[in-house]
């Protein structure tokens, strides 16, 4: 495996709740990469993301993040600095719904967010505007915005960690349809900018198409990730073969 890579994932194995194990033959993310991948249901989503953390490691097979293998991580420091570069873009990351906008987005600099340092309202603020959070929602509780703003806080938290690796795990669910196009260009755009790659896991058509880059289907018996094709015609057969 190269050290070019900032994540590499080769013949992978690992068994979850799913009906077969998930299987990734092999995937390359290179720094820059815009790649969309399709094919993994919400469990197998959160697998192929705990795998790639190294919150899980495989059955068989390797995961590198930043060079590095998940197996050769044997402490809490170490796992944390192995995450240092990588920015995830997760419904699953813990919001606080009574704390407002702003409160929730300072979390990844800081623990004392009331009060707020004047320092650290102005990074917020600054990775607000990046993420294409409105100024009107920031002082707002969390809980009461909509789901497209949710996820550009997200965005934003991510963006905290000065990421090399944006990884975003089905981002769309529940955004209405007229706001994904330019979610999905903002993203993609906030990616270029940073000079970070991007990997989304979505089942999405409308995202790939507005965010360019590649897309690769999985196949879940084998483990391929097959290029080629239009979107919706991959995310089709990958339905079509459960």
């Amino acid at each position: 495996m190269s050290a070019a890579h900032l994540l590499e994932m080769r013949n992978l194995t690992r068994a979850y709740q799913g009906l077969r194990p998930l299987r990734v033959r092999e995937l390359q993310v290179a720094p820059g990469a815009v790649l969309h991948l399709t094919g993994f249901d919400a469990e197998a989503a959160e697998m192929f993301v705990h795998l790639l953390t190294g919150a899980a490691l495989p059955d068989e097979g390797d995961v590198r993040l930043f060079g590095t293998s998940t197996r050769d991580i044997t402490d809490a420091d170490g796992w944390l600095r192995s995450l240092d570069a990588l920015g995830l873009v997760s419904h699953r990351a813990v919001l606080v719904d009574m704390l407002s906008v702003r409160q929730n987005m300072a979390m990844p600099l800081t623990l004392q967010i009331d009060p707020m340092s004047a320092e650290v309202r102005a990074q917020v603020d600054a990775l607000a505007r990046e993420a294409g959070v409105a100024e009107t929602a920031l002082d707002r509780p969390l809980g009461g915005i909509d789901p497209e703003t949710h996820v550009r806080v997200r965005l934003a938290r991510a963006l905290a960690q000065s990421p090399a690796l944006i990884v975003a795990e089905h981002p769309t669910v529940g955004v209405p349809r007229e706001a994904v196009a330019g979610l999905a260009r903002d993203v993609a755009a906030v990616a270029r900018r940073r000079q970070a790659a991007l990997l989304t896991l979505t089942a999405d058509p409308d995202w790939a198409g507005h965010a360019g880059g590649e897309v690769l289907t999985l196949s879940a018996k084998t483990g391929e990730l097959v290029p080629g094709g239009s979107f919706l015609d991959r995310v089709r057969r990958a339905l079509s073969r459960g």
